[in-house]
């Protein structure tokens, strides 16, 4: 059963809880501290599997092929913001592969960066497929396919060769066969894939330690954490929280989710020095709600402080996202968000 993790406190009463589950698990497969039921909790992986999304770029010589950069595989496994930088990295992944934006099947929504939405709107023009927060995944799928000598027509469909390699590194990276994954579609059109929370902060753990891998998927998982960790901006943008941590924090790499995933890697440095052991550890969180983001960054960032993972200076850095204020229209403070849980385990 999920646990309470985060209340809302509106003074004097507690005026939200969210429950949810979360699993801190070892590259070896050791849950080493958990809340709820993490192995039993099985939800979409949602945007926080767009790393795993993104290795078949890697490890079929398709990034290679059309030289890609640090910042063109970050773009691949973002949930960006649509500030120019984001679009102008998702245009260059584009043109790399001889392709264009109508080969994008996305679809549009205002930028998420409040900046950007604004100038669309004075400037009087519509979202784009460059504008939606998946332009980058959609981008690396196309090039993927023109790479395999497929069409990019298609992509979306789970028979398609782009969607079949990218499930097949989904079960290597669980450790899940594909019988015990579930298939739904995103909201951008996708494959999502269903499975245990669990599972999740495995293939994060992996991300991060990937030397027990399959040497070809090894090189992939360290190519994808490295773009990731070298370019935190294009993962998410200004002011986001995947973005911030990873500024933060280096050694840790963040991606979340919607329906309130958060997926978290540390370097077995990282890991090390917090006194988890010698191997990289994943942490992966759901917010049975399904909401996105106080709840969820509050209960990411106390999972890592109970852990003791984060410096002094690391958590004064991260403090906006971790026991934020709540405030009335005016600006006042009128209460708090504020985690609750206890991690149980080792």
């Amino acid at each position: 059963m999920s646990q309470i993790l985060v209340e809302v406190v509106r003074e004097p009463l507690v005026e939200d809880l969210h429950r949810g589950d979360i699993a801190v698990v070892d590259a070896d497969g050791r849950l080493l501290q958990w809340c709820g039921e993490p192995a039993r909790k099985v939800s979409f992986w949602r945007s926080s599997g767009k790393p795993f999304q993104a290795m078949p770029l890697v490890e079929s010589g398709a990034a290679d092929h059309w030289g890609f950069s640090e910042a063109d595989m970050a773009v691949c496994c973002a949930s960006h913001a649509a500030e120019p930088v984001h679009q102008q990295q998702v245009l260059s992944v584009l043109t790399k592969a001889g392709l264009t934006t109508d080969v994008l099947r996305c679809g549009a929504h205002p930028p998420l960066d409040r900046e950007e939405a604004a100038a669309l709107i004075r400037r009087g023009e519509e979202p784009g497929a460059l504008h939606s927060n998946c332009s980058g995944k959609h981008a690396g799928m196309c090039a993927l396919a023109q790479h395999l000598g497929l069409s990019p027509e298609g992509y979306l469909e789970a028979e398609h060769g782009v969607q079949k390699l990218i499930l097949e590194n989904v079960t290597v990276m669980t450790d899940l066969p594909r019988s015990q994954i579930a298939i739904g579609i995103d909201g951008c059109g996708v494959p999502v894939f269903g499975l245990p929370v669990y599972s999740m902060a495995l293939a994060y753990a992996r991300l991060a330690d990937p030397g027990g891998l399959p040497v070809p998927k090894q090189a992939a998982a360290e190519r994808v954490y490295r773009a990731m960790t070298t370019h935190p901006h294009l993962i998410a943008g200004r002011n986001r929280f995947d973005t911030v941590l990873m500024q933060v924090a280096p050694g840790i790499v963040s991606k979340g989710g919607a329906a309130g995933i958060c997926c978290i890697g540390l370097s077995p440095e990282r890991a090390a020095t917090a006194g988890l052991g010698p191997h990289g550890v994943g942490i992966a969180l759901k917010i049975e709600d399904g909401n996105n983001d106080v709840p969820r960054s509050s209960a990411a960032i106390e999972a890592l402080v109970q852990l003791g993972v984060l410096s002094e200076g690391e958590r004064d850095a991260l403090r906006q996202f971790h026991r934020p204020a709540v405030r009335n229209v005016a600006g006042r403070a009128v209460g708090q968000v504020r985690p609750v849980f206890r991690l149980q385990g080792e």
